[in-house]
């Protein structure tokens, strides 16, 4: 049965006339923060938002103020519909509106499909793929025009190694509804993309590795290195700017060559 819902009283929000403002779930670590620190480089207000960790929260909040940005601190489960429709009211009462949004909040358990936990499968399912739902849902009924959405993967996805299947599943899930939104958005001159990076060097990646694992994993790509949070952030910014608008819909790996 397919249920067709109408939302009349939507707004179609007017473009930024100030300084552009981003959301950035997970944006207290890792990739998050390297995305974060990025758009205010580049001079977009910030609302960084995180799920438990408030001192790394206002770590990145403290850095891109004393480089002169503007960012304030933000928690919110990205499953919790109310939260995060409380994050994107925030943004609009400290910044007038909401340009980019960038969901880079996510969770990785590795263990084979016979052996997982379906507990860690559902809390997989429940950030990755729910929490993904909940924040594209509230960006696209209030991004300005001229605006972006960016999800992220993983290039597991198309890399398929062993013990990734049910990460690679929950964020196979998140391409899936790129170009979908894409289309739903039509009219609106707002853009959909997700990046998905290959083996980066961040505290989710390394837990857990050996140093011989991380090794080997890094000669992988034909650039034969990890990459960087930096590097990531540096394609999630060209992707939220004027300069990327043109890109729309699309799947971007994100991972020196990697398969």
């Amino acid at each position: 049965m397919t249920t067709h819902t109408h939302h009349t009283d939507q707004q179609h929000p007017e473009p930024a006339a100030g300084p552009r403002v981003a959301v950035v779930t997970g944006g207290s670590r890792g990739i998050g923060r390297a995305v974060s620190q990025k758009l205010a480089e580049d001079g977009l207000a910030v609302v960084v938002n995180y799920a438990r960790d408030a001192s790394a929260a206002e770590e990145t909040v403290e850095a891109i103020t004393a480089a002169g940005g503007r960012a304030v601190a933000v928690q919110a489960d990205v499953a919790e519909e109310k939260e995060v429709a409380a994050l994107f009211d925030r943004a609009e009462d400290e910044f007038g509106g909401v340009d980019v949004v960038v969901n880079s909040a996510g969770r990785m358990t590795l263990s084979t499909v016979a052996d997982l936990d379906l507990a860690a499968l559902d809390a997989m399912h429940r950030t990755n793929i729910r929490g993904t739902f909940v924040v594209a849902q509230q960006a696209a009924r209030r991004l300005r025009a001229g605006g972006s959405f960016i999800g992220f993967s993983t290039s597991v996805v198309g890399a398929q190694y062993p013990t990734y299947g049910a990460y690679a599943a929950s964020k196979g899930a998140v391409e899936a509804m790129t170009l979908i939104l894409a289309r739903e958005l039509r009219g609106r001159d707002v853009t959909v993309n997700t990046v998905a990076p290959g083996p980066t060097a961040t505290d989710l990646f390394l837990d857990g590795k050996t140093p011989e694992q991380v090794d080997r994993l890094a000669k992988t790509p034909p650039l034969e290195r990890l990459g960087s949070p930096e590097d990531i952030a540096a394609v999630v910014a060209f992707l939220g700017s004027p300069a990327g608008h043109w890109v729309n819909g699309q799947i971007l790996r994100a991972n020196g060559g990697l398969v």
